[in-house]
């Protein structure tokens, strides 16, 4: 038997008091007897756990007790902090006053051993974020417009399992009532947002149920082979790793990548400008030359009789 179910009774105690077997039992998908036995191995840990009879009784901790931090070691208590950080970063309203708390807790030292920085998020999608969030720990469902790639919007409710970052970009990954099929949800693309009181019935651990999230929606991926001018090297040593570019004599690069073959990958070749070629595959190079004449021919007319003259 494994500490970690010890210690998600613990936190259930701390959350909750008093928390009868039964409720244990369902929680930790464990029977009553195997409750009983862990409470044992708890009180025997010196931790003040005690049970009691009648309509208010149950298993309870011991007035003012709080976690010991000796009870982890100094590498999980700092793993902890490091993960909270992480959620601090995509500015979760909770995560500051929990890490204040943590860390005094923790004895107060701090040394996030990472900064992520996500600031183009604007208020509005952090709003999201956390309200997906709360509804995830909850086991609520979603509802919301989503925004197809055609831009067609269609009206959603969704069990959500799980956030993921992917790809430069976060998702939802959820069980789509509407639809009846696990989704991906990519969450700029997520309108009116809400949180329902309608509780979920499936949840991440249910492994055998959940495929995988590139199943859902495949997008393929196709190797890039790009020739870049030498002017553009400061971007090759930065986006590129080492195997995968080729600096030739002339000062030139040639990089070969393989990337999901969507609207993504088309505006990155075009954010090179002309410091960058497509070689192959020939698709994408007559893709990007037929994208680069629709916009020659939208600058080469006159704004003032086309009526798009800003002034």
């Amino acid at each position: 038997m494994g500490a970690s179910r010890l210690f998600e009774i613990l936190y259930m105690l701390l959350e909750k008091q008093p928390v009868t077997a039964k409720e244990l039992a369902e929680r930790l998908e464990v029977s009553v007897r195997t409750v009983y036995r862990d409470i044992e191995r708890l009180s025997a840990a010196g931790i003040p756990v005690y049970m009691s009879k009648g309509r208010s009784g149950g298993i309870r901790l011991l007035d003012g007790f709080v976690l010991d931090k000796s009870m982890l070691s100094a590498r999980e208590r700092q793993e902890i902090l490091s993960a909270l950080h992480g959620l601090k970063a995509v500015r979760d309203p909770d995560a500051g006053e929990v890490l204040a708390k943590l860390g005094a807790l923790f004895g107060g030292r701090d040394d996030p051993w990472v900064e992520v920085d996500f600031s183009h998020w604007g208020s509005r999608r952090a709003e999201v974020f956390a309200l997906l969030k709360n509804a995830i720990i909850a086991h609520r469902t979603v509802t919301f417009e989503y925004v197809g790639s055609s831009g067609d919007k269609s009206e959603r409710e969704a069990e959500p399992l799980q956030l993921w970052f992917k790809h430069r970009s976060w998702y939802l990954k959820a069980y789509c009532l509407t639809k009846q099929a696990y989704r991906l949800f990519k969450l700029t693309r997520m309108k009116n947002v809400r949180m329902t009181s309608r509780p979920c019935e499936r949840h991440i651990r249910d492994t055998a149920a959940w495929p995988n999230p590139e199943d859902a929606r495949p997008i393929p991926e196709t190797e890039l082979v790009l020739r870049l001018h030498p002017s553009a090297a400061h971007r090759v040593c930065d986006e590129f790793d080492e195997s995968e570019y080729v600096r030739h004599e002339d000062g030139s690069f040639t990089v070969r990548v393989t990337y999901p073959e969507d609207e993504w990958v088309y505006g990155y070749v075009l954010s090179f400008g002309d410091l960058a070629e497509v070689i192959a595959p020939r698709r994408i190079r007559d893709n990007v030359r037929a994208r680069l004449k629709k916009m020659l021919r939208l600058y080469e007319g006159d704004p003032e009789r086309s009526g798009d003259n800003p002034s």
